[in-house]
């Protein structure tokens, strides 16, 4: 029996992992779908990697440490000349796939006919496919930069992705938490988005609505409220902490979690979940890691369209 399109889908996500871009997330399983509607079954192995999990990596057959730790590996052949925050993969910018048997049991890694149309499929979709590099072949590999380089993203420079609308799954079937949030941005505060599983820019102008609205109810700001990051709206901005518990929260944890970060259950309730992932965030954004969620996380949140 062929395996089902749902779960290739479901194992791509999990493989992705909480820190990957949306939108490469987004584009990654429209070309699982793609791919599959032509009679080809393929799966995401990878998406974000920590940097501890490159120094792991690095480590496979050299003598290595990182921030004090030993990853050497001798045992194991090396694998990648790629140290921590020198690949795509540690800023959720890249994915690697391969191939599975129709019945999906098994992993097919001959780069042939069929995995060179899935590369073709992404390319298309705007990866760029690592076996057109010509000094190192890497044929699992695809990425979205932006064309931003390691040291600009080491930095903190965000890359500024666009989903396209051909881009986005015709059968729907995206994030289903991210649809979640989208429909009950549209009951609460009347968003009129599509409940599409992605995070583009009508779900984060629907989210800042949310903000505003709740700032001028609970704190009597008196925003025009339009969904856009403007210089009265972060103006307007409170600090919320651990043990708040209001829909602010809630907006909180929707926008961790389109940035990639899991805030545990979407309750409204800063508990530690929330306060974890608030200071990963924090962390990975190079701003203050105060477990706060003031103006300086609030503006890294908006600041600038989707995307990690």
């Amino acid at each position: 029996m062929k395996v089902a399109l749902r779960t290739l889908l479901d194992r791509s996500v999990k493989k992705m992992g909480k820190g990957i871009n949306p939108v490469v997330k987004a584009s990654a399983l429209v070309m699982v779908e793609r791919a599959y509607n032509e009679g080809i079954t393929v799966q995401i192995s990878e998406g974000y990697r920590s940097l501890e999990e490159q120094a792991a990596l690095y480590g496979q057959g050299r003598v290595y440490s990182y921030n004090g730790k030993n990853y050497s590996n001798l045992a194991k052949p090396i694998v990648t000349n790629a140290k921590p925050g020198q690949s795509y993969h540690n800023f959720g910018l890249a994915i690697d796939f391969f191939i599975v048997s129709e019945d999906g049991k098994r992993a097919i890694w001959t780069v042939n006919a069929k995995w060179q149309r899935v590369a073709a499929i992404g390319k298309d979709l705007g990866f760029e496919w690592g076996g057109d590099w010509s000094s190192f072949k890497d044929y699992p590999h695809l990425e979205m930069t932006g064309g931003l380089s390691y040291t600009q993203l080491q930095a903190g420079k965000k890359p500024h992705l666009k989903l396209e609308k051909s881009n986005i799954s015709k059968t729907g079937k995206g994030d289903r938490l991210i649809i979640f949030i989208q429909k009950t941005l549209n009951g609460r505060y009347k968003a009129a988005i599509e409940g599409d599983g992605v995070y583009g820019p009508k779900t984060r102008s629907a989210l800042i609505k949310g903000l505003q609205t709740e700032l001028n109810k609970q704190f009597n700001k008196k925003l025009v409220v339009d969904g856009k990051w403007g210089p009265k709206t972060k103006n307007a901005i409170v600090t919320i902490k651990k043990g708040a518990s209001c829909n602010i929260t809630w907006i909180l944890q929707a926008a961790l979690y389109m940035k990639g970060y899991d805030p545990g259950p979407l309750d409204g309730e800063f508990g530690k979940n929330t306060e974890t992932a608030l200071f990963k965030y924090q962390r990975a954004s190079r701003i203050s890691a105060d477990k706060l969620a003031g103006k300086e996380t609030w503006n890294e949140l908006f600041d600038r369209e989707s995307g990690r």
